[in-house]
């Protein structure tokens, strides 16, 4: 039986299922599919693709993720590599992620050269399944950011056919993700005022590239051609799905627009309706065990939960908190500056830098530079006031 956390845990994970691995026999589209019922698409893993499931009873959830990211990374290395040994995939594996290097990951010390590849690449994988351990995000960002995992397996397919990887691959295709979502949500005829914190729960997953909300885009406008693999296509076309999920129901300019999507990815009519079906089959099998999907409103759930722990640990460090922001003069007048008039995009920019550099001063706000932490910050800034009643009438005096 395998550790997925301890030294070695591949190496031993091929040779336990060395004749356990499903043969998808050279097709990407029943490749997919299972993907979709793994749960790996959605961000939270059921099973693996194996013949022989493997019993995770006493695994952490991390465990699993890891398991099953490897587990489909290589079951697509054997459909474009059919003659290539688990050797050659580690290898490729390995070889792919120091490419990347992406900017918010400390991949440095992650790849110096020691130790056996395999050894090597798990230090990657397990840097790279981040479950949020903090208990302010942990049930509900990390199936953002594990869904958003699969642009990995799609760079690693172009990897895979080209022996290269474009520069700006991983940006395109996150950005992209973040559009559709963004439109999604635009044209939903119930919106509600936490369908935001769902772009921003996409936007703090992303990886590779940085960049404000989507404003005031058209579907036209989104360079889907670019995107021609049928993996890249049925990939965007589901997290337009995982976006308008939210309410349970498709309206009917929902389905419109779907419909559109699928068109303009020039993909049959027939996978939109299966993408719809599979979907629904599966977050309606596991929806008690899946806590995003296990509310009525899951963003508002998460935007509570959240703002009563952000409030707690507010609290529990206030004199610190006190301290450090009157001891920073320009964030005390762009602070009381919010409290008469909107602050500018650069003004906006200085105080959430600084409110980060202070929270890295204090051991338990650190929660804010974690992925997802960002979007966390607007709880403290509203809190604020009510920790500096004085300073604040002060400046507003001045």
């Amino acid at each position: 039986m395998i550790n997925p956390s301890a030294n070695g845990w591949i190496d031993k994970f091929f040779t336990e299922n060395n004749a356990n691995f499903i043969d998808f026999h050279h097709d990407i589209l029943s490749f997919y599919e299972d993907c979709r019922s793994t749960g790996f698409i959605y961000g939270y893993v059921v099973r693996y693709q194996l013949q022989n499931q493997i019993n995770t009873s006493k695994w952490s959830y991390d465990e699993v993720t890891k398991v099953g990211f490897l587990n489909t990374l290589f079951s697509l290395y054997r459909i474009v590599k059919s003659n290539g040994t688990k050797e050659d995939f580690i290898n490729s594996v390995y070889q792919f992620y120091k490419i990347i290097q992406p900017e918010n990951l400390n991949f440095i010390k992650k790849l110096l050269p020691e130790g056996s590849y395999s050894s090597r690449l798990e230090k990657v994988i397990d840097e790279r399944i981040q479950t949020n351990n903090n208990t302010i995000s942990k049930n509900f960002s990390h199936i953002i950011t594990n869904a958003l995992l699969f642009i990995d397996v799609l760079a690693f397919e172009h990897y895979l056919k080209k022996e290269t990887l474009p520069a700006d691959y991983l940006k395109n295709i996150e950005s992209d993700c973040i559009k559709i979502v963004s439109l999604a949500l635009k044209i939903k005829e119930r919106k509600s005022k936490y369908d935001e914190l769902l772009v921003k729960l996409f936007e703090n997953s992303i990886r590779y590239t940085k960049f404000n909300t989507i404003e005031n885009i058209e579907l036209s406008e989104i360079k889907l051609m670019r995107h021609t693999s049928l993996l890249e296509k049925l990939y965007l076309l589901d997290i337009a799905q995982m976006a308008l999920w939210s309410d349970e129901k498709l309206e009917s300019n929902e389905v419109v627009f779907l419909k559109q999507l699928t068109q303009n990815l020039e993909l049959d009519p027939s996978l939109l309706n299966k993408s719809v079906h599979e979907i629904n089959d599966f977050i309606e099998k596991y929806k008690s065990e899946i806590p995003f999907f296990n509310y009525s409103n899951p963003i508002k759930h998460f935007y509570d939960q959240a703002n009563k722990n952000v409030t707690k640990l507010i609290i529990r460090n206030k004199d610190r908190l006190t301290k450090e922001i009157k001891e920073s003069g320009e964030l005390m007048q762009l602070l009381a500056k919010s409290t008469r008039k909107d602050l500018s995009k650069e003004e906006k920019k200085k105080v959430k830098k600084q409110l980060l550099d202070i929270c890295k001063t204090v051991p338990s706000l650190t929660i804010f530079l974690l992925p997802g932490g960002g979007l966390l910050l607007p709880i403290l800034i509203k809190f604020i006031p009510q920790l500096l009643p004085s300073a604040f009438n002060e400046n507003l005096d001045d």
